[in-house]
């Protein structure tokens, strides 16, 4: 069983660790989300418009922080959904990974929120049978109408496509070393990103083709 990593302490570790974007989704979301915002930490939920996004849709999803304290999927993507073979209705983001590195992964997403740092994780997804899959993750945060930043609008993109994709489900993700917190106001999606500690701090979304609408949580 891979050791639990502690993401968020490595980063603090070695804040001169560089992630580079891989997938096109990734990199054309965060340039979204980067624009979107401006110069404020954060963008809030209604200013995210899905036609401007319209082609990452499949791969896009939001977080959102419940009062239980738990961190739930609010929308999905088709794709991220076929890639688990089910829909993420009510699920919680830890829910997908390794049971050893599920408490790691809510943490992740919690200090994403809380330090309004985008964060950019690699993994890999595995199924019942053994075989891997390499994902990219993005993780940026998003905010409420009042300002508090209580979301996430992310992004799960498949490396590669094996001839078993969206026939065998992925049964969890799994961790691994290679993350960065990324610099927005400094960085480039068509470059290295230095991985570094930033330390800060609605309208729904309309029915959109390739997402996936979940009730439940708060409105606003």
């Amino acid at each position: 069983m891979p050791p639990t990593i502690s993401i968020w302490d490595g980063l603090r570790r070695n804040n001169d660790r560089s992630g580079k974007m891989r997938s096109r989704t990734t990199m054309e979301l965060f340039q979204y989300w980067n624009e979107v915002r401006g110069g404020r930490d954060l963008p809030r939920r209604d200013e995210i418009q899905p036609a401007d996004i319209r082609s990452l849709l499949p791969n896009v999803f939001i977080l959102q922080a419940q009062a239980d304290g738990g961190i739930h999927f609010r929308l999905a993507g088709t794709h991220i959904c076929g890639l688990f073979g089910d829909e993420l209705r009510h699920r919680q983001f830890s829910a997908l990974w390794l049971g050893g590195q599920q408490e790691e992964a809510a943490r992740i997403a919690g200090q994403v929120m809380k330090r309004c740092t985008p964060i950019l994780l690699a993994g890999s997804g595995a199924t019942a049978t053994g075989d891997r899959l390499d994902v990219e993750i993005l993780l940026t945060p998003l905010a409420s109408p009042d300002g508090t930043g209580d979301r996430i609008l992310g992004a799960l993109s498949p490396l590669s496509r094996p001839i078993w994709l969206h026939m065998k489900p992925l049964q969890h993700l799994v961790l691994d070393s290679r993350c960065a917190a990324l610099p927005a106001s400094e960085c480039s999606t068509t470059a290295g990103l230095t991985g570094s500690r930033i330390d800060a701090c609605d309208r729904p979304f309309r029915m959109a083709q390739h997402l996936r609408v979940f009730e439940g949580g708060r409105r606003n």
